[in-house]
């Protein structure tokens, strides 16, 4: 351990933990909170909640642009500046926001709040800055945990925002936790590029350099695809609760929070299996566990009825399962390239973004049996990934023996 990464973790480790879980907090905000105030939105902009479900998608879409240029930049100028540009743009744009009447002007603030937000990306840089070993994969198992937990709760505190604060409420909500982020983060960091010797690359050049290492993009993968698990339960779960079983929005919430409580139970699984396992093995349980939930999942659809315990019972196998899997291979794809962490964390982003959204689409789509086509994705999934951690240890295992007989 060098001399920099030893005085950040004996005084700069509780703050920076807690920088990084209110990023994670502040993940949840723009999107899942605000969905309770979509008739309100409507309302105020006179226009309908498929207007404002685009606000959502231009935001996306603003994220997506931002993290892809603010990752490869702090690998050069550092991140704490990107860090706090970032935090006080997004700002701007909550604020922009909550003062605006006009629909389209909403659009532009819901973008500029979007590109600031990008700089999120920097939590999974800041990992690799600032943490090693064990210490390092059991903060990320703790920000995989905490992410569900909060996206769990969100309905419920996006419910209360409105009935308490109106649709302004999250935007409000936002930029205190935002302001919250931008004092953590100038008092606890430096603005040093990452310390390590490797050759500074170009923008196109960094990234050629990630997506041509099939273990980086392999790893990254895995954990896409048991994100993507995740996030079509999260999308489809409306169709399914409120929809199809009639439940009330309240009675969804709790719901969601039961959802949560897996993600705690995850994790403390996660956590223990880490300081007994290698990460390849916590990569073949959690998948295996993603694999059993899709086959829980078809067996009850076929022969019982659907019921909110026919939905959960699986969803809670999957998302110990995801919360087991996905921080074992994140960590492995970003060891692979710690001189470039940036650019590695904003590829990885990126790649389970565009996983996530593409296999939620295609879940939505099924209207006939959203259960059973759950399951079905479920089971594909964990097989495809299985077969590519085999891959990637296969490959491991032969240039190892390459590297042994050139001895």
């Amino acid at each position: 351990m060098d001399e920099g990464k030893s005085a950040v973790t004996t005084r700069q480790q509780r703050g920076a933990i807690s920088l990084l879980m209110t990023m994670v907090l502040l993940g949840v905000f723009p999107l899942d909170v605000l969905l309770p105030s979509f008739p309100a939105l409507a309302a105020h902009f006179l226009s309908t909640p498929s207007d404002i479900a685009l606000s959502i998608s231009l935001f996306a879409v603003g994220i997506a642009f931002a993290q892809l240029l603010i990752g490869p930049l702090s690998d050069v100028i550092g991140r704490k500046g990107l860090l706090l540009a970032g935090m006080t743009v997004s700002m701007l744009g909550a604020l922009g926001c909550v003062m605006t009447s006009d629909y389209t002007l909403f659009l532009i603030f819901r973008v500029i709040q979007a590109l600031g937000c990008g700089c999120f990306v920097l939590s999974q840089a800041l990992v690799q800055d600032l943490f090693e070993g064990e210490q390092r994969d059991r903060l990320r198992i703790l920000m995989v945990t905490a992410s569900g937990i909060f996206i769990s709760v969100s309905p419920l505190v996006g419910t209360f925002l409105q009935a308490t604060l109106g649709w302004r409420g999250s935007f409000w909500v936002f930029t205190a936790l935002s302001a919250v982020v931008l004092i953590k983060a100038w008092r606890l960091l430096d603005n040093s590029r990452p310390a390590h010797s490797g050759v500074r690359l170009g923008f196109f050049q960094g990234y050629r350099r990630v997506a041509g290492d099939f273990e980086f993009v392999g790893f990254w993968l895995i954990s896409a695809f048991a994100f993507a698990c995740h996030f079509s339960f999260i999308v489809i779960s409306p169709l399914i609760f409120m929809e199809q079983l009639q439940l009330t929005a309240y009675d969804f919430s709790l719901i969601l929070l039961i959802y949560g409580v897996a993600y705690v139970v995850g994790g403390i699984v996660a956590t223990v299996l880490s300081r007994r396992i290698t990460p390849g093995r916590q990569i073949i349980v959690g998948l295996s566990l993603i694999l059993l939930a899709g086959l829980a999942m078809l067996y009850l659809s076929a022969n019982f009825a659907l019921a909110p315990a026919t939905v959960l019972i699986p969803m809670l196998i999957c998302t110990a399962g995801t919360t087991i899997a996905r921080p074992a291979a994140t960590s492995r794809a970003m060891s692979r390239f710690p001189e470039m962490a940036g650019t590695s964390a904003s590829a990885g982003s990126t790649l389970i973004f565009i996983c996530g959204g593409l296999i939620s689409a295609l879940v939505s789509l099924s209207t006939a049996n959203l259960q059973a086509t759950l399951g079905y994705s479920f089971i594909l999934l964990s097989c495809v990934a299985l077969g590519l951690n085999r891959r990637i240890s296969y490959r491991a295992r032969i240039l190892g023996a390459d590297v042994i007989g050139s001895d």
